[in-house]
């Protein structure tokens, strides 16, 4: 059952960091923030494998900014790949909700 759910909010915490980059350009812990905000993640170590798999599907475009002392600050942006996808995972998120409420209208809450 554990293994449903994580797999469930992996794919809410997919769509909507989607969703964040969709804004325009965004540094990595302004993401972070929102999304600890929303209580969709815990660590930074959740965030950063998606991004990795996001920038090798071509969903995001990175750019590095220098700044001295320290490593570059890095940028993620949506790529015209990452909108299409971004638009069928809205539709399908917006069909499953309708669904889920025709299901849950028929049935008083537990």
């Amino acid at each position: 059952m554990n293994t449903s759910i994580t797999q469930l909010r992996r794919k809410i915490l997919e769509l909507c960091t989607l969703e964040i980059l969709s804004r325009g350009e965004v540094y990595t812990s302004d993401m972070l923030e929102e999304l600890k905000d929303a209580e969709l993640i815990l660590a930074e170590g959740t965030l950063y494998p998606l991004l990795y798999k996001f920038r090798k599907a071509n969903l995001v475009h990175v750019r590095s900014d220098v700044t001295e002392p320290g490593p570059p600050k890095k940028y993620y942006s949506l790529t015209a790949e990452g909108l299409d996808y971004l638009k069928k995972l809205q539709g399908t998120w917006q069909s499953l909700t309708s669904s889920l409420a025709l299901i849950t209208s028929k049935h008083p809450a537990l």
